[in-house]
């Protein structure tokens, strides 16, 4: 088979017209032609790092949504699913993902939970991890989020990265905001990668001590526009990814938007689309194509590099998706789930006033790290969200057990009415719920228990829901389908007169204990910068 366009050879750094022939998957030959071609080829996009169950879909489903946008394949940490069903929801990923053509690498989650100050569905020890990492369906050792025992040495997690090693495979980090003689230990445990920097100066430290820095843009956490000079001094040293991207998102763009971007606003194509293909191929010793003869035949045409619009995907030698259609389906999903608690009434999230000041959580837009403020409360009895002030109720709900919720207050939401929840709360997947009065905030988890996992809005009367069937945080519903129920909920909360650009997304991460600074989890308050639980009242 011969397919004609001009190459983009991101080795030799030129563009040239070109046919490439395909022969039982691989690239057979590369040969210079003299006819021109409008098309240009490039080698598939890769996303170095994503957490496929913050789509909402099913591996499977991921696939079928992501090849229109040139994607060929994801270097997938299903810890989010296996804090729910531990190494069982880890098979369900690896044998959903089976069902498609497409390239999952798959790692070994090596904090399942993240902390021990939250209750999880799963757990994977470090013998377990000495298993998984055998594996040759596991790629890696999925993110060290759990910073502060890699560097003070604990006996767990040192075990978990030597048995990595031992396969030589890579091991992925997670450590915002550390520095000094603090990553220099991380860094010389032998930790590879980091996707929490947000600040030129933290990418820099990092890279100094020989850490690759992949750029993150997802539905949350954007941080691709305040690290991307990175790419004229380090291009070598970086990889973008995704991290969380919700449906509403991967139906419209993937990875194909951020080289677009890049290109357009003038940095190297070659360096930007290495970024994105070779790099990550390199880093984790990938089965995937770059356009070499004798590689695997996953490529790309599209109209123009600053465009990116996909005109065909191939995977293996195979068409996956050509001007609109995807080539390839799945049906029949099946559901798998870990849901245990009962309803809850009013009367358990009451908090009542100790007159005294308190804790209030602050949550920005865009961004997974939080702050930390100290309010006075109002006179009364008890302490209510107070509207004009921006201080609304905050509950995580454990959904494993029948234990009582926890209680806090945040800021940033900016509701003025009502409440929504989740079951998709990183990283144990518990329901959180924020609003501005008890009734609906009871309303939308007590809806959330009924579907055993799911999306809900409440005001009033009136509520809306999303049920995900599979661990409470996926479903078995095709992207379209799951994108439209998410956007009609979204549009909901924002009716409610909430300013976050992607509501549900940012409340998911408000119990995402590993990132500072105030976080909530289903036994508290918890201070991600001392690493320790907090009260709520300031005495």
């Amino acid at each position: 088979m011969k397919i004609s366009g001009r190459l983009i050879d991101i080795h030799q750094r030129r563009i040239l017209d070109a046919d490439i022939y395909v022969s039982k998957g691989k690239i057979g030959k590369i040969e210079r032609r003299g006819n021109k071609n409008d098309n240009y080829i490039m080698p598939g996009l890769i996303d170095a790092h994503i957490h496929i169950e913050s789509s909402m879909l099913t591996p499977a489903a991921f696939a079928m949504a992501a090849v229109p946008h040139g994607t060929i394949g994801v270097v997938s940490d299903p810890h989010e699913i296996a804090n729910v069903l531990g190494i069982r929801g880890i098979d369900y990923m690896i044998e959903d993902s089976m069902r498609v053509p497409f390239k999952f690498w798959f790692g070994a989650p090596s904090c399942v939970p993240a902390t021990g100050f939250e209750t999880s569905g799963g757990k994977i020890e470090a013998a377990d991890i000495e298993k998984l990492i055998k594996r040759k369906d596991i790629k890696y050792l999925s993110e060290m989020m759990n910073f502060p025992a890699v560097t003070g040495g604990e006996t767990d997690s040192m075990v978990k990265i030597e048995a990595a090693k031992k396969e030589g495979k890579r091991i992925d980090g997670h450590a915002p905001g550390l520095s000094g003689d603090e990553l220099r230990r991380y860094v010389n445990a032998g930790i590879s990668t980091d996707h929490e920097c947000s600040t030129m100066r933290e990418a820099q430290e990092k890279i100094s001590l020989g850490m690759k820095i992949l750029l993150r843009e997802g539905s949350a956490a954007r941080n691709l526009d305040a690290l991307k000079d990175l790419f004229i001094k380090y291009p070598d040293e970086l990889m973008m990814c995704s991290d969380d991207l919700h449906p509403e998102m991967l139906r419209e763009a993937h990875m194909n938007r951020l080289v677009a971007k890049l290109i357009s606003e003038g940095y190297d194509m070659f360096d930007v689309i290495r970024s994105a293909t070779m790099n990550p191929v390199k880093h984790y010793n990938l089965d995937a194509g770059i356009l070499r003869e004798g590689d695997d035949a996953d490529f790309i045409l599209v109209d123009s590099p600053d465009k990116m619009n996909i005109l065909e995907t191939w995977i293996n030698g195979e068409k996956v998706y050509d001007r609109g259609r995807t080539l390839f389906s799945h049906s029949g999903a099946k559901a798998i789930n870990n849901f245990n608690c009962k309803k809850i009434s009013e009367s358990d999230i009451i908090v009542k006033n100790e007159h005294c000041k308190f804790r209030v959580i602050e949550a920005f837009d865009g961004e997974l790290i939080t702050g930390e403020l100290i309010h006075e409360p109002e006179e009364g009895y008890l302490i209510e969200p107070e509207t004009g002030q921006d201080i609304l109720k905050i509950v995580v709900k454990d959904r494993y057990n029948d234990a009582p919720p926890a209680v806090g207050f945040i800021r940033g939401f900016k509701l003025q009415n009502g409440a929504f929840g989740s079951s998709v709360a990183h990283d144990s997947h518990n329901i959180i719920a924020v609003g501005t009065n008890n009734r609906d905030i009871v309303t939308a988890i007590n809806e959330i228990v009924s579907l055993t996992g799911g999306m809900a809005v409440a005001n009033g009367t009136e509520k809306h829901s999303l049920k995900l069937d599979v661990a409470g945080i996926m479903s078995t519903k095709p992207c379209s389908e799951v994108a439209s129920e998410y956007e009609m909920l979204t549009q909901k909360v924002k009716n409610l007169g909430c300013k976050m650009s992607a509501p549900f997304m940012t409340l998911s991460f408000m119990a995402l204990l590993v990132i500072p600074e105030l976080k909530l989890s289903d036994r508290g308050l918890f201070d991600g910068k001392r690493f320790l639980p907090v009260p709520l009242f300031v005495k």
